[in-house]
């Protein structure tokens, strides 16, 4: 991988074109803001942490690598082993929302499927394995899919926000924007619970260090692409929020495919008979930009498993590499399997829309627990040991900590809060016990071999 994968990968591992539906829908306007306090206190916090330990330790494993470095490894084995659970919980959310957009995509007389769990199960599925089937390849095939994700998101982005541009000069905008409006009109937990998603949604610079080995001159490549797609990603969430309140209100914004709803509205308000295509194209755009997604995370997440397979954390199979393709493709299968069987349960007995919301505060959860570990290892391992460098880590901690409480808040909507209460609360404390006391175990297994080596 060079700068451009890099960069490319990045923009499709990290944004979300959904989390715009999510933020324009929940607070309007004042979301704009919400987007600039979330990159203030936790994406340029996270970036400068990445920056400085990829520096430090570029090679495979990334957060692993940086957490057992600064805390032993039984802590590495906790950061990592959250960090690729995490991933079992997002894959099947964001296949979820890839498939509701797919049925957008179809066509008017198929957007009914986007409700249809049947459907919804299929065409994640086979977006999940066609992923997982292209990284057990390798990074030179699996590298196309991240960077067709990375096309697929920033160029629906670009189509969206310029549409927008042209009905604000043209024909007006579906919200008022006054500096009122700037200003949330609420501040409930049910309310302030956004500012966790955006965090969530800035979060994955970490990701790319952990394929450090396949990366060309990694550290320099690194730094570069951070920067370059800091930029990227600010404007796209921006922006792109922007143009969707300018597409449609707040409270028609759909949660789960807002953004062909809201291209269609600005194809439709501009009344131009050549763009009746553009929400179509939009909607295939997206749905690439998603399995680019998914293919970025398992690219990225199964790295930590061969890792702690080779260290004897875990057991060696994980550790194993393909005789032909060269990749750590034990982790990769066992991924695709658990998020199968995940993606089958989402669904089982609940909408579409629960299903979505439960696996994304999970996610969120899990996500944020090797969060902690990350900026505990920038305050601990950093060079420059000076107040500017000391403030950027307590304040990622601490906007870390926030977003974990508020992913607790059950949605106002719920039907049945304390059903999805206790399946975010027991997927979280669950997932990480096993991970503690498979941590412990593969700690005194690496132990007893050390000692029985000397």
């Amino acid at each position: 991988m060079r700068l451009r994968d890099v960069v490319l990968f990045n923009i499709s591992a990290i944004v979300g074109l959904r989390w715009l539906t999510t933020a324009a829908s929940q607070f309007g306007l004042a979301s704009l803001g919400l987007w600039l306090l979330a990159m203030v206190v936790f994406f340029l916090p996270s970036a400068i942490a990445v920056r400085e330990l990829a520096d430090i330790d570029p090679a495979a494993g990334g957060i692993y690598r940086w957490v057992r470095r600064a805390f032993g490894p039984l802590h590495g084995f906790v950061a990592g082993w959250g960090y690729w659970v995490n991933n079992l919980f997002y894959f099947p959310s964001l296949l979820v929302a890839t498939a509701a957009i797919a049925a957008y995509a179809l066509g008017p007389r198929f957007v009914h499927l986007g409700d249809d769990n049947a459907f919804i199960a299929v065409v994640s599925l086979a977006g999940l394995w066609l992923a997982v089937a292209v990284n057990v390849v390798g990074l030179r095939v699996g590298k196309r899919l991240q960077n067709l994700g990375g096309y697929g998101t920033w160029l629906p982005a670009l189509i969206f926000v310029l549409l927008a541009v042209w009905s604000l000069v043209t024909r007006g905008s579906a919200t008022s924007f006054t500096a009122r409006g700037l200003v949330p009109a609420r501040f409930d937990l049910q309310s302030i619970n956004l500012f966790a998603t955006m965090t969530f949604a800035f979060a994955g610079l970490e990701l790319a260090p952990t394929l450090g080995d396949e990366i060309y001159d990694a550290a320099p490549t690194l730094r570069r692409g951070i920067l370059l797609s800091g930029f990227a990603i600010v404007a796209m969430y921006v922006l792109g929020t922007a143009a969707m309140l300018v597409a449609l209100p707040a409270d028609t914004v759909s949660i789960t495919n807002g953004m062909p709803q809201a291209t269609a509205a600005l194809v439709e308000r501009l009344g131009a008979a050549w763009l009746a295509p553009v929400a179509g194209l939009v909607a295939i755009l997206l749905v690439l930009g998603n399995l680019g997604g998914v293919g970025a995370w398992l690219a990225g997440s199964a790295r930590l498993p061969y890792v702690a397979g080779v260290d004897g954390a875990l057991p060696p199979a994980f550790g194993q590499i393909h005789p032909r393709w060269q990749t750590p493709y034990v982790g990769l299968l066992v991924q695709g399997a658990i998020a199968t069987v995940f993606v089958i349960a989402s669904l089982a007995g609940t909408s579409v829309k629960s299903a979505y919301l439960v696996l994304t505060q999970t996610t969120l959860i899990l996500f944020f627990i090797p969060y902690l570990y990350l900026f505990a290892a920038y305050l601990r391992l950093r060079r420059d040991r000076t107040l500017g460098t000391g403030l950027v880590g307590v304040v990622g901690l601490a906007a870390v900590l926030c977003s974990i409480g508020l992913g607790f808040v059950t949605p106002a909507d719920e039907a049945h809060p304390w059903l999805y209460k206790g399946k975010v609360v027991g997927g979280v404390i669950g997932f990480m016990l096993l991970g503690v006391v498979l941590a412990r175990r593969g700690v005194r297994r690496g132990t007893a071999s050390a000692s029985a080596v000397h």
